[in-house]
């Protein structure tokens, strides 16, 4: 939850806080939204960047699963 607040979804980061603004930035849910804004509804959007940076939290987040998955399984 905390992800999806601080993501572009329900408010633009316009009318965010500075410390928020920085948290959208790094929020892979950001870039989510602003695709789907894209793809969905026609809003100009970098769907090159949102699918870059998708993509890259999609390996971090598989790397980071597997590493970890070794120590769950003894």
């Amino acid at each position: 939850m905390p992800l999806f607040f601080g993501s572009s979804a329900l408010y633009p980061v316009s009318v965010m806080p500075g410390w928020l603004r920085v948290v959208s930035r790094i929020n892979p849910l950001s870039y989510e939204v602003d695709a789907l804004r894209g793809l969905l509804i026609g809003t100009p959007s970098r769907l090159g960047l949102d699918f870059g940076v998708l993509a890259v939290a999609a390996a971090l987040g598989i790397a980071a699963a597997s590493s970890l998955l070794g120590r769950l399984a003894r």
